[in-house]
């Protein structure tokens, strides 16, 4: 298995977390993003940058990805993209997606895209702290021990 993180909006607070784990379990990592993101240093992490663009480092993730990897990412439409290929994702928070719920998180993005869109105002999602820190960090530990790592 190959783990693969969206960069373009990794938490600061998650990268030492993974970083651990990379270590620990010696798992070959890729960081990919349209600018320089950088976890920490380690033979296994490898920095992958794609030219500017919305949807640039999820389509390389993609291109990438093997069934059974690992993404990290708060992306909801590259970890529906992700699932489909048998693969499995997990955002900042610890939520890990799956078969039986990609389609009900991507509906309800998809509904509120479409209310702001429609010039309605709304919350934003609430401001990422040390608790979500620790709700990720026990669920990419599960996660891992549940796959053999």
């Amino acid at each position: 298995m190959k783990m693969y993180i969206d960069g373009d909006a990794f938490p600061n607070l998650l990268k030492p977390i993974v970083l651990r784990q990379i270590e620990k379990l010696g798992i070959e990592t890729f960081v990919v993003a349209n600018k320089k993101v950088t976890i920490g240093k380690s033979q296994n992490v490898f920095y992958v940058i794609v030219d500017a663009g919305a949807d640039e480092a999820d389509n390389k993730i993609v291109e990438m990805l093997q069934e059974g990897d690992l993404v990290i990412t708060a992306d909801i439409p590259l970890a529906d993209r992700v699932i489909s290929k048998n693969a499995h994702a997990i955002d900042h928070r610890g939520e890990l997606y799956s078969r039986d719920n990609i389609k009900q998180y991507l509906a309800m993005r998809n509904l509120m895209e479409s209310i702001r869109e429609m010039g309605e105002v709304t919350k934003g999602a609430k401001a990422f702290g040390q608790k979500d820190a620790e709700h990720f960090a026990n669920q990419l530990n599960a996660f891992l021990q549940r796959y053999d790592f």
